[in-house]
């Protein structure tokens, strides 16, 4: 039995640039694999010990960060759109 597809699969286009930590951190090597991780890891607000409020950088915000299971990958556009605003505000 064949089954045929309406779209082949070289047809499919990627809607999203994405990479892993490591692949941003050789496109980008003024970033180390362990700041990206630390830039991830601030992404979002936070609360410390005693319940203050720690505001995160914004790189959540910005929906640069997408988690499938345990993989973190970094939505290229999304993170170069937050470096040119952190550029630009300060």
């Amino acid at each position: 039995m064949h089954v045929q597809h309406d779209t082949p699969a070289a047809a499919i286009q990627p809607r999203r640039r994405v990479a892993t930590v490591a692949q941003l951190a050789a496109a980008y090597p003024v970033f180390s694999q362990a700041a990206l991780r630390d830039l991830i890891f601030k992404s979002a607000d936070r609360f410390n010990s005693r319940g203050d409020r720690i505001p995160g950088n914004g790189l959540a915000e910005a929906g640069a960060i997408l988690r499938v299971g345990r993989r973190v990958l970094i939505d290229l556009d999304a993170f170069e759109a937050w470096l040119d605003s952190r550029a630009s505000s300060h």
